[in-house]
């Protein structure tokens, strides 16, 4: 892709992504190579090991390029991009997922088509045409695509997929935004472009494939599910 004088920076969650992280972050350097970012790398005391490695990233690829900022115990996905936000230093904010159920090969056509659109917000999206989702069940795939109808009927929000987390924003939009979000866990992202579509912020899609973790547990439970229809209901009340 063609080179860019905006900085990028790519907020990563983790809890116990020991066996993710390296990973992730070789395939953001391979298909970022002409651009400048930072990754900052959220923490939340992982008992796995997942700092160590971290630190060992920082090591190859220095502590400018790869930010350890850690907390002592798990505070929510929400107060994690709000903590990464306080350390990040690019005009844009990238949050994706450390689990590789995110590919940094989309990365490119996200910053191309804010460049092409200056939007404010770059959503992937697994609901449109290119996109999909690999290696979930049929139950897990009709939940989801549910819980998406759901909200569309519901919110209008003027993005397909709601509930995804994998997202360019402009620095100052991200920051306006989740100042005004309450929401925690499972509800946060769909609370976020909710907001971001009542405050009138240009919203664009690239298609992605979600593909489910290799490594690891999946943190989505029933519990989570209950929570997004209180935070359904919640938003059809407040926005």
């Amino acid at each position: 892709m063609e080179k860019t004088k905006n900085k990028y920076s790519i907020i990563v969650p983790t809890y116990n992504e020991r066996l993710n992280i390296a990973l992730l972050v070789y395939l953001v350097f391979k298909h970022l190579r002409d651009v400048d970012f930072e990754i900052i790398i959220v923490d939340d005391g992982s008992p796995d090991g997942t700092q160590q490695v971290v630190q060992q990233l920082q090591d190859l690829y220095g502590q400018d390029r790869i930010l350890l900022r850690a907390r002592p115990k798990k505070l929510g996905l929400g107060t994690a991009y709000i903590h990464g936000l306080k350390h990040a230093s690019g005009d844009f904010v990238v949050i994706m997922d450390a689990d590789l159920s995110h590919h940094p090969k989309y990365l490119p056509s996200f910053i191309k088509k804010q460049l092409e659109t200056n939007a404010s917000i770059v959503t992937g999206t697994r609901y449109v045409k290119g996109g999909g989702v690999h290696g979930w069940n049929l139950m897990r795939k009709l939940t989801s695509r549910g819980a998406n109808v759901l909200a569309q009927t519901l919110l209008w929000p003027g993005a397909s997929d709601l509930t995804g987390s994998f997202r360019l924003y402009k620095k100052s939009a991200l920051e306006d935004i989740i100042s005004s979000c309450v929401s925690k866990g499972y509800v946060f992202q769909m609370e976020m472009i909710v907001r971001a579509s009542r405050k009138g912020y240009h919203i664009e899609e690239v298609p992605i494939t979600f593909v489910d973790r290799v490594y690891g547990i999946s943190k989505l439970g029933g519990s989570e599910i209950v929570e997004y229809l209180k935070g359904l209901a919640y938003l059809l009340v407040t926005t």
